[in-house]
């Protein structure tokens, strides 16, 4: 990595863990059962908070926000946890060279729980790790990768970002961070104008 980058800063689902195929499927179930009046909705929520979700698309609704809260408690306690490929030794490098380290996810805190659960090495493999509750607005909104460059007192410049989904892509660019895309979510048409550079998985990244 270029010696001007001084922190990675990885998104997690789609990104660290291969979960965005099993989102994709809950999501495209809401979307039937709540909202069939929206083509695509899965895809229209990538990178969303749950709060923003709800703002956008289920305002003053309080029973479907309930139901959907419970519904989604309910997948991430039996979801699977997986690593994309390479991305657990591709962090552990990153240490060993200095580099620091941090997740910038829209996931909330409960979920993350659930997640350092299944992979309590997290404490080990990242320096910082930020929720939605860590930041003011939402992917695309710029505001998380400000504020994790901010924690460890570095520009946006200074950073790099991981990410996979569209509204994550555009909120590293906008941060003025340089940009690696994961086609693992969208394919690399989508992806490579939104980004520096693009890979498949970490097990031969191509990276500044």
């Amino acid at each position: 990595m270029n010696k001007s980058i001084k922190a990675a800063l990885f998104d997690l689902d789609g990104v660290i863990l291969d979960t965005e195929s099993q989102y994709s499927d809950f999501w495209g179930r809401m979307g039937n059962d709540y909202r069939p009046d929206v083509e695509g909705f899965a895809n229209r929520i990538k990178g969303q908070t749950l709060t923003q979700i709800f703002s956008q698309w289920f305002d003053g609704n309080d029973m479907v926000q309930e139901e959907i809260t419970r519904r989604l408690n309910a997948f991430e306690q039996q979801m699977s946890y997986i690593y994309i490929k390479g991305s657990r030794a591709y962090v552990e490098s990153l240490h060993a060279r200095g580099i620091a380290t941090a997740i910038v996810t829209s996931s909330n805190r409960p979920k993350m729980q659930q997640v350092m659960h299944a992979h309590p090495e997290f404490t080990m493999l990242f320096d910082d790790i930020l929720t939605s509750e860590d930041f003011a607005a939402s992917k695309p909104d710029p505001d998380c990768y400000i504020t994790a460059a901010q924690r460890f007192g570095l520009l946006p410049a200074e950073c790099a970002v991981f990410e996979d989904s569209i509204n994550g892509l555009r909120a590293g660019r906008a941060a003025g961070c340089y940009v690696v895309g994961l086609a693992t979510t969208n394919p690399r048409s989508i992806v490579e104008p939104l980004a520096d550079i693009v890979i498949d998985d970490f097990t031969v990244p191509t990276l500044p």
